[in-house]
């Protein structure tokens, strides 16, 4: 499990960069990772 968060914050940060070309956009995207990672553990 500890192998595979950093992986997932690492595909969550390049999906967040690629997917939005706004600031406000990012905030988002990061926001739905961290969610996303919250409910995963």
């Amino acid at each position: 499990m500890s192998r595979l968060l950093p992986r997932l914050l690492l595909v969550v940060l390049a999906l967040a960069m690629a997917g939005c070309s706004t600031v406000e956009g990012v905030g988002k995207d990061i926001s739905a990772g961290a969610r996303a990672v919250r409910n995963a553990l």
